[in-house]
């Protein structure tokens, strides 16, 4: 899998956000956007059967789609969305693809990568017709304990939504958090320097919480369909390289909330579900 080392890559390197050259902002969708162009890359070169729809036309993606459930009637602003093609609308006339948002976001690539990314079919961007896949991807980089109650509301009401629209859409939950002891936050104007972390406490009340969020085997149930948590040390300065966090309590490589077991999962519903269409 590529794209945590992707992410990591990317987020280590400062580019203008809101005016200002940095590495991450909690009020921009950059991060989100690194996520989830990594999870589809990882995706497209884990299942066949998605390449094959993307070849023929029978897939795209959405970005930032709003999807309406139809019982509870909610609505929710959804990352990204694999779907159909919607019959009728207009494609735009210049879609973004996975190659074209490498430049919009930023997004660094190794030697490897890139031939990897430009053997895949090009998927573009395009109508939002059935969905197929919602992926819903947050990150808690500071203030955790303040930041938990709304970060798992937000989560959990994507599931739910996705599935109040379709019971047949895999919903996908990703969740990255910092386990670094220092932070600097571009919104904390009132008081210079870094926020500080009681660290590792914070960081297992996070992991705990959303290890918590439910997750369901068959499609008649509710959860997520597939769930991934990265921790990460990364203290924001403009400078330091972003870091991948692998010993506890960030997710084992055989635990089922390891980003290789979620995108593992993914592929292995993608390709059990709709084989068909």
């Amino acid at each position: 899998m590529e794209a945590v080392d992707i992410l990591t890559k990317s987020l280590s390197k400062a580019v203008p956000i809101k005016g200002n050259l940095l590495q991450y902002h909690g009020r921009s969708d950059r991060h989100g956007q690194l996520i989830c162009w990594g999870i589809l890359f990882d995706l497209m070169l884990t299942s066949d059967l998605l390449r094959s729809h993307v070849e023929s036309g029978k897939v795209v993606f959405g970005i930032n789609h709003t999807l309406r459930s139809f019982s509870p009637e909610k609505k929710k602003r959804l990352d990204l969305v694999l779907c159909r093609p919607k019959a009728g609308a207009p494609a735009p006339k210049k879609p973004q693809t996975l190659q074209t948002l490498v430049t919009k976001h930023g997004i660094e690539l190794t030697a490897k990568q890139q031939a990897l990314l430009d053997d895949l079919p090009e998927i573009k961007q395009g109508p939002v017709g059935s969905v197929l896949v919602a992926l819903e991807a947050k990150a808690c980089m500071t203030e955790h304990i303040k930041a938990l109650p709304r970060l798992y509301d937000e989560l959990n009401s994507s599931h739910q939504i996705v599935h109040g629209h379709s019971s047949q859409a895999l919903s996908i939950g990703f969740f990255m958090v910092n386990a670094a002891e220092e932070f600097y936050s571009p919104t904390n104007t009132a008081n210079p320097g870094p926020n500080k972390h009681n660290q590792p406490h914070a960081l297992k009340r996070a992991v705990a919480q959303v290890t918590d969020l439910p997750r369901r085997s068959h499609h008649s149930s509710q959860g997520f369909d597939g769930l991934g948590i990265v921790v990460v040390d990364m203290n924001n300065d403009g400078t330091s390289p972003c870091k991948l966090v692998t010993t506890p309590p960030a997710p084992a490589e055989d635990d089922v909330l390891h980003y290789d077991s979620m995108v593992q999962r993914m592929a292995h519903e993608y390709d059990t579900r709709f084989s068909s269409i």
